[in-house]
């Protein structure tokens, strides 16, 4: 049996640090986008943190891959 267990945890300013990574990268928000499987849009309001819930686990863990970087989010388990 599964059982699954949704914790938020709150990361002041994490958006901004995906924006600096992004600009360092230097490929467009598209391409990266298009590597992490999210719209351009859904990017742009991720570096904007305009996100009505919260960010998915997994996608942030899709946009670290994309730009290589570890982001220290961790969750306390």
């Amino acid at each position: 049996m599964k059982i699954r267990r949704y914790t938020d945890i709150e990361i002041l300013g994490l958006g901004g640090k995906i924006r600096q990574a992004r600009k360092a990268d230097g490929r467009s928000v598209e391409v990266l986008a298009g590597e992490a499987e999210i719209s351009r849009s859904y990017w742009h309001d991720i570096e904007a943190e305009r996100i009505r819930d919260a960010l998915p686990e997994d996608t942030l863990r899709k946009i670290e891959r994309v730009l290589g970087i570890d982001l220290g989010v961790k969750f306390d388990d």
